[in-house]
């Protein structure tokens, strides 16, 4: 019987997973039948999250520079699912630059993807999978089996945009570290996508990440990405730089392609 819930509750989760993603696409459709190519620029304006992982990360590093230790580890528990109520400076560096190296890959880079791929219909299910795979896509009791399937889309969907994103970091970074890290490390983390894309981006900055963390209440013991000292509030303004430097390249390379298509 315990099993024929298990299936059940993954059954229910991946119902409502395609019922929220079906009509969100289809209301856009609706949309772009009547404004056109402007539904695909709203599209774009909607799912891309530069602008506010940036503001997130400075509302982080400003505080922490400023030795406010208790109004940097409230603003990196905005970003981040780990318990962040004990957090030492080094501890909320290692939140928030893990945090800006993956969600460049998930709010930024991979938007930018899609978005290539199929215009605003990619754009908005990149978005859509990647909201629902952080609302549902954790190993609690209760969203185990329900939200399985929002987590495996959101893997599926990131495969090929993440090691895009790695690979970028590795190129406008310290590539030596980088390919060393994203190589040996990134196989040894749980997250098949956030692996290849933290490591990189740590090593990349040359700054080591992981460690232990706490999350619902349990000490996760995480392998070590990148390589040298621990990262500080300085290492996180040197994140989001490495960050809008791979936005420089991504744009400049997708409108490259735009006009070589014409």
């Amino acid at each position: 019987m315990t099993k024929f819930w298990q299936a059940l509750n993954m059954c229910r989760g991946a119902l409502a997973w395609l019922l929220l993603i079906g009509t969100s696409l289809a209301t856009f459709a609706l949309l772009k039948h009547f404004i056109g190519w402007w539904a695909d620029a709203l599209a774009l304006w909607f799912a891309l999250g530069a602008r506010s992982l940036f503001e997130h990360v400075q509302a982080i590093a400003r505080p922490l520079s400023q030795g406010d230790l208790a109004a940097a580890r409230s603003a990196v528990s905005r970003i981040v699912s780990r318990d962040c109520r004990q957090l030492d400076e080094t501890g909320v560096a290692k939140a928030g630059l893990e945090s800006t190296l993956e969600n460049g890959a998930d709010a930024i880079f991979a938007t930018l993807f899609f978005f290539a791929l199929l215009g605003g219909y990619g754009a908005l299910l990149h978005r859509f999978a990647n909201t629902l795979d952080a609302m549902w896509g954790y190993k609690t009791p209760r969203l185990l089996h329900f939200g399985r399937i929002a987590a495996r889309a959101d893997d599926l969907l990131n495969l090929i945009p993440a090691r895009l994103t790695a690979l970028s970091y590795a190129l406008l970074g310290h590539s030596r570290s980088a390919f060393f890290c994203w190589q040996s490390q990134a196989p040894l983390w749980d997250s098949p996508n956030a692996g290849p894309v933290i490591a990189s981006g740590a090593g990349a900055l040359q700054v080591s990440l992981g460690g232990d963390a706490t999350y619902h209440g349990e000490i996760h013991s995480r392998p070590q990405l990148g390589c040298g000292p621990l990262p500080t509030a300085y290492d996180l303004q040197r994140g989001i730089a490495l960050l809008q430097k791979t936005l420089a390249l991504w744009i400049a390379l997708l409108l490259g392609g735009a006009l070589w298509m014409l």
